[in-house]
């Protein structure tokens, strides 16, 4: 007789070996290319390790089999159309859409693959440790290269230091002698008769030479007022002033490596007078999911985990709770140094200059380098530097009055600017009669150098 019991059992676990096969698809996918894909999609809101927007993603696959009984399946329907999952009931689905402050995550559907998703998975459970073992031995590289530099140039230290002391003991041994020599000649009864018909006081001797003594106090004089003149009309110039801010802050990172527009940080620099510093928020716009420094470009003499520390000084400013991804309420100001500072006594309009000089203050500029290097791709540069090369900003020019003059008499008038051609149009009709055609118009010639312009 035939056991129904004995097959329904049988078929029971080939159906249950059929499922666990199925659930363990993620294993067959890519963990390298999962790797790259992960970056390009999911790092702005999850991390393997830590919650960011999301919940961390590490080991997720075995973590649902485990807690809710869901497979990869489930994973899939989740990451390809998370919207359309929660809209079929599923309650796990909504829990997490729940847990997370209700942020919807993007959909995927049309965009990665089943295989896509086959990689990322294998990525979450089993991360290649390769790159991170690169960056370690990169930065064990950089620290023994600076270790040998630094005993390198202790040595070097020591070198000099012994050759000083060596040449300080010879000049005293040399003033030893001198002294010797001298005091045998004081001694002398040919040098006792000529000191009795020497000058023995500064009066005597202004007046035997009075004449030439007025003229070295003219003299004295004449150099006495050309310093104060000099040190009056540098005050309040600062090239090269570098400031030590209370939280670290690298435009060579964030401008330069990262490619990030002034503008989107200083935003008040096109449409407004001052191009303001920027608050915090905007610094938390990409840094609420930016938590610790991976780049590859690091300062000499920091590491990685400095640049992270400082991300960590910009959530205890703005009351950012990393574990709990929200705002605790608890803020505290940063106390910026600031560098460039105009007097009250002079107006300046960044607009001005971003919207209706940009061009023609780039074009001046590059024309007055000889060194192809020199020149500049970005309008602030042509006052601020070159930013995007900085750790630590500094002030790259006098910023005197003769500097900006210097530049409007130099500045070719960008008749092309569709800004000027809306507001100035009958006034670049008169210079062009006044000068001529296809002459050379700078901004002194429309009121560049009128005092009434920057003082008022």
């Amino acid at each position: 007789m035939i056991s129904w019991r004995k097959h329904y059992k049988k078929g029971l676990i080939a159906i249950s070996l059929l499922l666990s096969t199925g659930a363990s698809v993620y294993a067959q996918g890519d963990p390298k290319k999962g790797q790259d894909l992960f970056k390009a999609n999911c790092t702005a809101c999850h991390a393997l390790d830590k919650k960011v927007v999301g919940p961390a993603l590490g080991g997720i696959v075995d973590k649902l089999k485990k807690e809710q009984n869901l497979d990869t399946d489930w994973l899939h329907k989740w990451i390809t159309n998370n919207e359309k999952l929660r809209a079929s009931g599923d309650k796990y689905a909504n829990q997490v859409y729940e847990e997370n402050g209700k942020v919807a995550m993007q959909v995927f559907e049309g965009k990665l693959s089943d295989a896509d998703i086959d990689d990322i998975l294998a990525y979450t459970s089993n991360p290649p440790a390769e790159e991170l073992a690169a960056d370690k031995a990169g930065e064990t590289a950089v620290d023994s290269t600076a270790s040998i530099e630094a005993a390198k140039a202790q040595q070097l230290n020591s070198k000099i230091m012994i050759a000083a002391l060596i040449a300080i003991a010879g000049l005293l041994f040399w003033l030893l002698l001198k002294i010797r020599q001298l005091v045998k000649i004081q001694q002398s009864p040919e040098l006792s008769e000529l000191d009795s018909t020497r000058i023995t006081s500064f009066s005597a001797l202004y007046e035997k030479y009075s004449f030439v003594g007025k003229g070295i106090v003219g003299l004295l004089a004449l150099f006495a007022a050309y310093g104060v003149w000099n040190w009056l009309m540098w005050i309040g110039v600062y090239k090269g002033y570098a400031p030590e801010q209370p939280m670290y802050f690298s435009h060579k990172i964030h401008a330069g490596e990262n490619k990030i527009d002034c503008q989107l940080c200083h935003s008040g620099a096109k449409y407004g007078k001052v191009s303001e510093i920027p608050s915090l928020n905007v610094c938390m716009n990409c840094h609420r999911s930016i938590s610790e420094y991976k780049g590859k470009y690091i300062e000499p003499g920091k590491d990685r985990e400095f640049y992270t520390s400082q991300i960590k000084t910009l959530y205890a400013h703005v009351g950012w709770d990393e574990s709990k991804q929200a705002y605790t309420g608890k803020t505290e100001p940063v106390e910026w140094t600031r560098i460039h500072n105009m007097p009250d006594f002079v107006y300046f309009n960044h607009s001005q200059h971003v919207i209706a000089g940009e061009q023609a203050i780039i074009n001046s500029f590059n024309a007055k380098q000889k060194d192809a290097a020199n020149k500049i791709d970005v309008v602030c540069k042509a006052c601020h530097g070159k930013i995007d090369t900085m750790n630590v900003v500094q002030m790259a020019n006098n910023f005197t009055m003769g500097w900006c003059i210097e530049c409007h008499r130099t500045t070719e008038v960008d008749m092309n600017n569709g800004y000027n051609k809306e507001y100035f149009k009958n006034l670049h009709d008169k210079l062009k009669k006044q000068y001529g055609e296809g002459a050379k118009i700078t901004v002194d010639a429309i009121g560049g150098l009128e005092c009434g312009k920057c003082h008022y």
